[in-house]
């Protein structure tokens, strides 16, 4: 008799109490799978809000590279939106023709500068930041730490005593001024170094020693190619860093051929805004500043491969 009340007990329908007890719950359940979606909204917004604030000020510049300069200052046209004269092509023939095309000349001076600069900061930080992570001599932390400290000091702090050592040299006034002080990068040694130590395994180089091979054969044909994004990241940034850097130009460079495009569209606008020209260059300005925009987006974008190799490759690490 107990069996078959167990039995009946145990396969007899849930209760109206258990019943109710499961919609609470589910609810539960929806409402902890709800949180999630939420913060991801909240979270998404909070992208978009930067988004539009970086690209607000691009988006405002290539609106204006089509404007005359008459429609740059219009009250009745909008700022972020184009004018009913498009005026691109005229703003760049102006910049081809005005003051013997000099504009072009400051373009090519950056291109220079940033390319020598990018190269020999990169080779020299490969070199520096391999030799930190893979070798071990004497003071290798003391000397790491004072790169470090390096990092830390402004650049334009460094300017006037750079300026007097060149001037020793007898080296102002020329692209080498601009070229030579760009070739340190103490933050490109730093990221080749930690790269390295987690890219380039101890056991590979190992092994290659015991199979016979030097130092430079396991350098050029074991790690280059695997520090391959790290490089590509370095040269980046340092073309980027020498191609804004306008202070540094300023201070070593006086002839107007030698100038880069910051400093030379930086005289416009003050020829502009000081009433010599009135008005007449600010179509120029921001168009040749637009202009100089796009190289770096176009080495962004050609180079944006490998940093996506470096990022699968740190994903399987």
């Amino acid at each position: 008799m107990s069996l078959q009340t167990t039995g009946g007990a145990a396969g007899a329908p849930p209760t109206d109490r258990t019943a109710r007890r499961r919609p609470r719950r589910d609810r539960g359940t929806d409402h902890a799978a709800r949180g999630p979606h939420s913060s991801r909204v909240g979270s998404h917004l909070f992208l978009l809000a930067l988004v539009l604030y970086f690209v607000t000020p691009l988006w405002w510049l290539v609106v204006g590279a089509t404007k005359s300069n008459s429609g740059l200052f219009a009250s009745s046209s909008s700022p972020l939106w184009f004018a009913d004269d498009f005026s691109f092509v005229e703003n760049v023939q102006q910049l081809w023709t005005y003051q013997g095309g000099i504009y072009f000349t400051w373009l090519g001076n950056s291109f220079l500068y940033a390319l020598a600069a990018g190269v020999g900061a990169t080779v020299l930080a490969l070199l520096a930041g391999y030799g930190f992570a893979k070798y071990r001599f004497r003071g290798r932390n003391a000397a790491f730490a004072l790169l470090l400290g390096s990092v830390m000091v402004p650049l334009t702090a460094l300017v006037i005593p750079t300026f007097v050592l060149l001037a020793e040299m007898e080296l102002v006034n020329t692209r080498w001024a601009v070229i030579l002080p760009s070739l340190l990068s103490p933050l490109g040694v730093y990221l080749v170094r930690v790269y390295a130590q987690d890219v380039v395994p101890d056991e590979m180089l190992d092994a290659g020693r015991v199979d016979g091979a030097g130092e430079l054969r396991l350098f050029f044909q074991v790690a280059l190619p695997l520090l391959r994004p790290a490089l590509v990241t370095v040269l980046l940034l340092t073309v980027v860093a020498t191609w804004n850097n306008y202070f540094l130009a300023l201070t070593m460079v006086r002839s107007p051929d030698l100038l880069p495009v910051t400093v030379g569209l930086a005289q416009w606008q003050a020829l502009s805004s000081g009433g010599a020209g009135g008005e007449t260059l600010w179509n120029l300005v921001v168009t040749g500043a637009f202009l100089s925009v796009l190289p770096l987006i176009g080495a962004f974008l050609a180079l944006q491969r490998y940093w996506q190799g470096g990022l699968a490759l740190g994903a399987i690490k």
